[in-house]
């Protein structure tokens, strides 16, 4: 069997992070996963990310317990179903951090920061949030859906993350020092750098890293970006995939098909997706997703500028122009056979296969697609069966007409 040895030292991270948030003498603060993070840790605050548990809520199938509860306050079940699954399961007061932890529940925050690139979504639901416990919510809203990043851009936005800094020092009771926020973005750069690096691991022939292992792997670059244990992990899992690749030891040796992954992760059907395109030899090798939390603009001798800039020119953020352009770069450098577009019913912002994208793109690269329906977290946008036979069909056509040979 397949082992990637370092995943038991990814359990036992995630497991002490999730619980120093309940046994930390710290300020909590709350931020989206592409959000602010090395700010808030500039000063000295634990950085907890609801994403994180939404999508903890999807891949233990609890979600549907939840969503139903936000329903009833009004919000629909069309929207985001991080957020529905989240603040449902905030109303039941239940989490599974109770059964998997111990934890008491999610922590309490002290501040909550969100950064609207991924959505504006992230704001109505963190305001929520802030209203519940009455603490201040600061947000930084980028420009959106751009051909290039130019400094007016960026201007902009480090205007709004200064205006964080004030905020920041009253809750945290801590004066903000630059050069510990250069500290931090030292450190989040080398993590980030180290993540890109085990993700183009999986460019060998024989690929040490599928796209569904990414998922479970990118947890300490979400959530311990800009600490040195996130960075310590990523040196760890990258030396033991780097000798997978020279020992040519791949999670599929006998792929005969490299599949893009673009949009989110059907939460609780990861190992069923997983397990239906190994058993048809098609690798899922590269995904829009995991390359989400690669900052490669990260520069601590200009903090404000990288940072402003690394988390406006994310993928999820950029026209669709660029998009397709960073799309065909990926597929020939991961020679990739085909593009499975997962269309997320309640995450319209990270869905691209609604306006002739993948038509377009492969008029443009010559890379055939296939349009999965479903979501993140709510299962009833998901038909297995369906899925399954889509997903053979395509691979049987993608054997029969490769790009890359």
């Amino acid at each position: 069997m397949y082992k990637i040895e370092t995943t038991d030292l990814m359990k036992k991270i995630m497991g002490e992070y999730f619980l120093s948030l309940e046994s930390s003498k710290k300020k909590i603060a709350w931020c989206t996963s592409v959000g602010p993070a090395e700010l808030l840790r500039s000063f000295g605050f634990e950085v907890y990310f609801p994403e994180n548990h939404g999508a903890l809520l999807g891949a233990t199938r609890t979600a549907m317990d939840f969503i139903p509860e936000a329903i009833k306050c009004g919000y629909s079940g069309h929207v985001c179903s991080y957020t529905t699954a989240d603040i449902g399961a905030y109303l039941k007061k239940e989490s599974p951090l109770q059964s998997h932890y111990k934890m008491e529940g999610i922590p309490k925050p002290d501040i909550i920061a969100y950064n609207t690139n991924q959505c504006r979504e992230v704001e109505d639901w963190f305001t929520f949030y802030a209203d519940e416990f009455n603490c201040p919510i600061v947000g930084i809203q980028p420009p959106r859906h751009l051909d290039e990043v130019t400094q007016d851009e960026v201007d902009l936005v480090v205007k709004q993350f200064k205006k964080m800094i004030p905020v920041c020092e009253e809750v945290s009771g801590v004066k903000f020092d630059l050069e510990s926020f250069k500290a931090v973005i030292k450190l989040s750069k080398e993590a980030t750098l180290l993540w890109q690096k085990v993700l183009k691991t999986s460019i060998a022939q024989n690929a040490p890293l599928s796209f569904f292992d990414g998922t479970i792997h990118m947890g300490p670059i979400v959530v311990l970006r800009g600490t040195q244990i996130a960075k310590d992990y990523y040196t760890t899992l990258l030396a033991e995939l780097e000798e997978k690749v020279k020992n040519d030891e791949g999670f599929l040796p006998k792929a005969t098909i490299r599949i893009f992954w673009e949009g989110m992760p059907i939460w609780g059907k990861l190992r069923m997706m997983s397990d239906l395109f190994t058993s048809n030899n098609a690798a899922v090798v590269a995904s829009t997703y995991c390359s989400s939390w690669v900052f490669d603009k990260f520069d601590e001798n200009d903090p404000w500028n990288s940072t402003a800039r690394a988390y406006t020119e994310i993928f999820i953020n950029r026209s669709e122009k660029a998009k397709m352009k960073m799309l065909a770069d990926w597929f020939l450098e991961y020679k990739i056979d085909g593009i499975v577009y997962h269309d997320t019913k309640t995450c319209f912002n990270n869905s691209n296969a609604k306006f002739g994208m993948p038509q377009r793109l492969k008029d443009l690269t010559g890379v055939p697609s296939l349009i999965i329906e479903g979501d993140l977290c709510d299962l009833r946008f998901f038909s297995e069966g369906q899925s399954i036979t889509k997903v053979e069909t395509f691979i049987e056509q993608l054997n029969d007409s490769k790009v890359f040979n």
